[in-house]
């Protein structure tokens, strides 16, 4: 049988604890006792471990021995900000798939009071990363960076693989610029940005932005894909092709 997975709250060389909403769920719902085994993620590692003490504050766990883990893929998720239930949905779904980091950017495209709203959000985007990568067995949880103008983010230096997923690219895949990273970086895995726009899509000034700042077009293909498809659809094809 397949051992639960929790990723720890706090935690020592030797030790690790579940606090909070965790150590109630584990202590209430699922009636953990000591001796349980688990497998835990504490300390960026995974564990075999096993419960020592059950409390509804926290539930103590003793590391046994260390697994073998797979670690995230070296992809950046820059996704403009849309409607959070989508949004949500996208976080979660890149999560399982293995993005190591997603930024939230405002767009021109992005609405108003979404763009407002979106540092409040934060905090949420944040749990439901840490449930889904709890849930998909990940041995860490990708970071959610705070909301950032497209033209700040951009504006940052990197030597990144920056692909930018735009509709008006016809001629080159993801697949092409991938391959082509790969190939370039030879023995050493490159780290790749893939962005994707609003509803409504990036605006003439935004693309040429991107121009400028040495971002690679690329294309998913003729059909037109809501945002959190083109970001699953873009996560997936790059996580298949690593």
């Amino acid at each position: 049988m397949t051992r639960r997975r929790w990723i720890a709250d706090s935690a020592t060389d030797t030790t690790a604890s579940l606090l909070g909403p965790q150590a109630e769920h584990l202590a209430r719902v699922l009636r953990a006792q000591p001796g349980t085994e688990a497998d835990i993620v504490a300390n960026g590692r995974v564990y075999h471990a096993s419960i020592t003490d059950v409390s509804l504050a926290e539930v103590r766990f003793q590391l046994l021995a260390e697994l073998t883990a797979e670690p995230a893929l070296p992809i950046t998720l820059v996704l403009a900000v849309f409607k959070f239930d989508r949004m949500e949905w996208a976080i979660e779904k890149a999560t399982e798939l293995g993005a190591a980091t997603i930024v939230p950017v405002i767009a021109r495209r992005t609405e108003k009071h979404l763009a407002q709203a979106a540092e409040k959000r934060v905090e949420r985007w944040r749990r439901i990363a840490h449930e889904a990568a709890q849930q998909s067995r990940r041995t860490d949880i990708p970071t959610i960076a705070e909301p950032i103008t497209l033209p700040k983010y951009l504006a940052i230096e990197s030597t990144t693989q920056r692909i930018l997923l735009a509709e008006d690219e016809r001629k080159t895949t993801l697949r092409q610029r991938i391959d082509a990273a790969v190939q370039t970086a030879q023995s050493n895995l490159p780290d790749f940005e893939l962005a994707i726009g609003p509803e409504g899509g990036w605006t003439s000034e935004e693309l040429a932005l991107f121009t400028r700042h040495n971002w690679q077009p690329a294309t998913l293909g003729p059909r037109i894909l809501r945002a959190e498809t083109a970001a699953i659809a873009a996560v997936s094809i790059t996580a298949a092709l690593l």
